[in-house]
């Protein structure tokens, strides 16, 4: 695994992540519309740069945002900015989201609390993702809901997950005016279930050398089962798995699992 990045490296990551979420995953309209059904204050943990955080404040509800990445909320931030939303609108907090501090005195406060698009799975242990999930119940209210959604891999993905560098896509970056270029590797360690996910993006104007970031995770796969197994034994009544934002059933071939569980 590469070190962990410099604040230059991480804030141009961070940017390029935005760029990587270009085209828009779908989610968005399962998390407002979960958000309406609580009607109560909204936890996001690895909010990132605020991609559904801004949203759902936007559409009145209160937002705390939780991620370890300071670059990531320092976009976040800006996106609250530009979308006019008022300094108060998002609660921010930098830091590890399974060290959020536990309500004293009972049940937390939000309505709905959730982990999003994939970000389970960079918590690269069972106990992590475990620890993760009793997070989500700790801070919610009774009647609270916790959503988490996970990708699911089929066998003809982790085949290819032999190392081979791979095409991803070419796209002009709106802030810089370059030309970024994608590329990216995985290796799947079918011992520990990890997947070790290279990203690489090289960036310049036409004609110009471009400049290379590096972005290195390990995931950890987790599947449906898992899922709500990790949600019971944090004591929530599991809804529906899903096999996709719009809660079709989850079924064979299905490309992720979308856990919708309830505080009882």
């Amino acid at each position: 695994m590469i070190e962990p990045p410099d604040q230059e490296t991480a804030r141009a990551l961070a940017r390029l992540y935005d760029l990587d979420l270009q085209e828009d995953p779908g989610d968005l309209d399962l998390y407002r519309a979960l958000a309406d059904r609580t009607d109560g204050p909204v936890l996001e943990l690895a909010a990132g740069t605020g991609r559904l955080a801004v949203p759902l404040a936007d559409a009145g509800h209160a937002v705390t945002a939780v991620d370890i990445d300071e670059a990531m909320l320092a976009r976040a931030r800006e996106r609250a900015t530009d979308a006019g939303l008022r300094p108060d609108a998002i609660t921010f907090i930098e830091g590890d989201l399974l060290e959020l501090p536990e309500p004293e005195g009972g049940p937390g406060g939000y309505g709905l609390a959730f982990i999003a698009l994939n970000s389970i799975m960079l918590l690269a242990t069972r106990e992590r993702q475990r620890a993760a999930i009793r997070a989500l119940a700790t801070q919610l209210r009774p009647g609270g809901i916790a959503a988490v959604d996970a990708w699911l891999p089929d066998a003809d993905d982790l085949a290819r997950f032999d190392g081979r560098v791979f095409h991803e896509w070419i796209r002009t970056d709106p802030e810089s005016g370059a030309h970024v270029t994608k590329t990216g590797s995985a290796v799947h360690d079918a011992s520990s279930g990890t997947v070790i996910l290279t990203a690489i993006f090289d960036e310049a104007p036409q004609g110009e050398a471009p400049r290379r970031w590096i972005r290195q995770d390990r995931l950890r796969l987790i599947s449906a089962d898992e899922l709500i197994a990790f949600a019971e034994e944090a004591g929530l009544r599991v809804e529906v798995v899903a096999g996709g934002y719009d809660l079709t059933p989850l079924g064979y071939g299905a490309e992720r699992a979308v856990l919708i569980a309830e505080r009882p």
